[in-house]
């Protein structure tokens, strides 16, 4: 019998209970209070666990993913057969190049890269080209929009006592940016993502108005974010970095902003794009003025996948955190943040998995 035979593939939502020092954001007109993602538990034949994570909106329909199309075409086939992922994409093409089914893929990806790297005995940064640095920096990516110099000021100091000296906003102005600025002094870097935030022609004088506070980039400018030519645009005229690739509709359109050069970093999302993805686009790469920067806004496996990358890639980069009062912190004991920086763990696989209280427990 093949030892690697894929016995189960589950989707465990995870609901995590979170506060950000002022009213609960709104998302599609409700009070957002909880961050979502689904944990992908895969099992093989031999008992061997192993863990991705999937970005998701709403958990339930994941579940339904997984259990009507993900599953039946995982069950029964050999985890280590390089066709598996590529065949089922195929197979489920026709339901789109992006959104909720390529999430469900990205997660089992994960996965299947936790198990390889398990059942070598090695960590995952081993399969993805070694080790090039023994811990990565964090930096605090504070939830979206403020929008209160006050609030800014005092969560941005909160931060930056803690040990991080790196900030991300997600605001639209520059009186924020400034804001954040006058706390955290001249020398730290400070990110913006806009969120999309403006068409073309109205891109250019807002950043203009935020290039005297000197931010090191500007994330996810436009609006709509698939438009690579105004993008290019932008990055050759406005001044300052640009930093794009969580909205990418595909791998194969951020490898064409790589090419192209359309902005200074790129972002893949090892939870929508999987780790295969992630990867190929780090390593295009290399050679070339852009940097690629994995973005990860959640707490799961895909924030560990993610961590293993940086510290394999050639070019060294900080890992999103994002900045929020957990009710319980995934990794929280095996992979801590200490002082602003995460020591990558040199245990098998991904370096740790989900606690049970997370995954048993009262937090889904």
């Amino acid at each position: 019998m093949n030892d690697d035979i894929i016995r189960s593939v589950t989707c465990i939502p995870m609901r995590l209970p979170f506060h950000h020092w002022t009213d609960p954001p709104l998302f599609a007109g409700r009070p957002r209070t909880t961050l979502d993602s689904a944990l992908v538990r895969l099992e093989t034949q031999e008992g061997v666990v192993a863990w991705g994570e999937s970005y998701c909106v709403e958990p339930r329909a994941l579940e339904a993913i997984f259990k009507t199309l993900i599953a039946p075409l995982a069950l029964d086939k050999s985890a280590s057969d390089p066709s598996l992922l590529p065949s089922m994409q195929r197979t489920l093409h026709n339901l789109g190049r992006s959104g909720p089914v390529v999430h469900a893929m990205a997660g089992l990806d994960i996965a299947l890269w936790d198990l390889r790297a398990k059942r070598a005995g090695v960590p995952l940064y081993e399969l993805l080209g070694g080790k090039r640095r023994d811990r990565v920096r964090a930096y605090a990516s504070l939830l979206q929009y403020y929008g209160d110099a006050r609030l800014l000021d005092t969560v941005t100091t909160q931060a930056l006592q803690e040990g991080y000296t790196e900030i991300k906003l997600h605001e639209r102005g520059s009186a924020a940016l400034s804001a954040a600025r006058r706390a955290a002094g001249e020398q730290v870097p400070i990110m913006v993502d806009t969120n999309c935030a403006w068409l073309p022609d109205e891109a250019p004088e807002a950043i203009a108005a935020m290039r005297e506070h000197n931010p090191f980039w500007i994330e996810e400018p436009l609006w709509p974010p698939e438009d690579a030519g105004a993008l290019a645009r932008l990055q050759q005229s406005c001044g300052v970095p640009l930093a794009v690739g969580e909205n990418a509709s595909s791998a194969h359109a951020l490898t064409e902003l790589v090419d192209n050069e359309s902005a200074r970093y790129v972002q893949p999302s090892v939870i929508k794009l999987g780790l295969t993805a992630t990867l190929g686009i780090s390593r295009r790469c290399d050679g070339t003025p852009v940097v690629c920067a994995p973005q990860v806004a959640f707490f799961g496996p895909g924030y560990l996948a993610s961590l293993h990358l940086i510290a394999a890639q050639r070019q060294e980069v900080s890992l999103e955190r994002l900045y929020v009062e957990l009710d319980r912190t995934p990794y929280q004991h095996t992979v801590p943040i200490e002082h602003g920086w995460i020591h990558v763990p040199d245990t098998p696989g991904l370096g740790a998995d989900p606690e049970t209280e997370l995954v048993e427990g009262g937090f889904l």
